[in-house]
């Protein structure tokens, strides 16, 4: 990882905010040169620091259908059977492993109720799977932002 100044920093902020930022738009946010922007963008990317350029939907920033996150507890040995079978699931847009009592903790997003009940009730049945404990995400005010 390469070493982030005040402009990389505002630059990231920027483009998470929206992806697609044009550069003469980014060198006036940030007051640096359209060639100082797209050099800086460049050295971001080749080292790694900015990984990928992304979207996020309508539905996503509009709040429709069901967000949870769902902390699961796995039996003895079972949580690479777990995750392998987590991460087929087309609802779980993110899983993580953690320390502490929960063994993962899954993001979701359904389209209504009634599919994310289904969608909970098939997690429930992966052989290994102990506890669960979930939580609807009711409202985002910030998705992401500066460092």
């Amino acid at each position: 990882m390469i070493s982030l100044d005040d402009l990389d920093h505002a630059l990231i902020s920027a483009l998470r905010h929206n992806a697609r930022m044009p550069v003469s738009s980014l060198a006036a946010t940030t007051g640096a040169s359209r060639a100082t922007v797209a050099a800086r963008i460049e050295r971001l990317v080749s080292s790694g620091t900015i990984a990928a350029f992304t979207i996020r939907t309508g539905a996503e920033l509009s709040g429709s259908g069901v967000r949870a996150i769902v902390m699961i507890e796995v039996h003895g040995k079972m949580a690479d059977r777990v995750a392998t079978q987590l991460r087929g699931l087309p609802q779980v847009r993110a899983l993580h492993s953690t320390n502490g009592r929960w063994d993962f903790i899954a993001e979701l997003e359904d389209k209504d109720l009634a599919t994310f009940d289904e969608t909970l009730r098939l997690i429930r049945l992966i052989d290994g799977i102990n506890l669960t404990e979930t939580n609807i995400l009711l409202k985002t005010s910030k998705i992401s932002g500066a460092f």
